[in-house]
């Protein structure tokens, strides 16, 4: 939900952004390399060491380049498979980065291991949910669903409460119990959408494997390249 529309609306505000990008000779390519090394130079340095402030702001400084990388690729009219597979590969990268850095804070000076281990499974159901779209897409399939709780929402959802636990160490009181609550939210929505999916592609791929002219024999093909 939150990927339809505010997507839309920092799409029209950093479109300047991205033309003046553009005027000085600046690649889509670039934008999106230098943003994921942001967020994950973001969180590593950071969040390992309890300042979950700085570090989300520092993330949500760079995080915004997915969005102006796909802008200028489509002012430019370079947009390309490359592009789009770089960007994706490099978003996975991003979130492990923020969710591991989580998991180092509380595996640390955190000394919380269930919490450390809720942040491992943030970032391994966050893989799982974005590979069953994929997977179910390139066999074909639409996995024409909304999840419950998709990329922007783990995101947003995971770096503002961060953020507001960040103002621990500027005095206020009891506002870090924000982030534990916001990863255990994360982990259900996660599993949630994981269940929305699985579940969609089952239908379409049964709706697919009766239609006429469908060959048993390529569902086995797919099955036996799954890496």
């Amino acid at each position: 939900m939150l990927n339809k529309y505010a997507r839309a609306f920092f799409t029209r505000v950093l479109t300047p952004f991205a033309a003046l990008l553009l005027r000085l000779g600046v690649s889509p390519d670039a934008v999106t390399l230098v943003g994921t090394g942001g967020v994950v130079a973001g969180a590593l340095v950071f969040y390992p060491l309890g300042e979950f402030f700085w570090g989300t702001v520092v993330i949500t400084l760079f995080v915004f380049s997915d969005l102006v990388d796909g802008n200028m690729a489509r002012q430019a009219g370079t947009s390309s498979r490359w592009g789009a597979f770089l960007d994706s590969t490099l978003d996975r990268v991003a979130d492990a980065a923020i969710f591991g850095a989580l998991a180092l804070w509380y595996a640390g000076r955190g000394e919380d291991l269930l919490l450390c281990a809720i942040a491992i499974f943030c970032l391994a159901s966050g893989q799982v949910v974005s590979y069953t779209k994929a997977r179910g897409e390139s066999i074909g399939l639409p996995v024409n669903v909304n999840g419950l709780v998709e990329r922007a929402e783990r995101l947003v959802v995971t770096l503002v409460a961060a953020g507001l636990a960040g103002l621990h160490g500027f005095g206020v009181p009891h506002i870090d119990i924000l982030l534990p609550i916001a990863l255990w939210a994360v982990a259900l929505g996660s599993v949630v959408t994981l269940g929305q999916r699985v579940v969609t592609v089952r239908r379409e791929a049964a709706e697919a494997d009766a239609a006429p002219g469908s060959s048993p024999s390529s569902s086995s093909e797919h099955r036996s390249g799954d890496a």
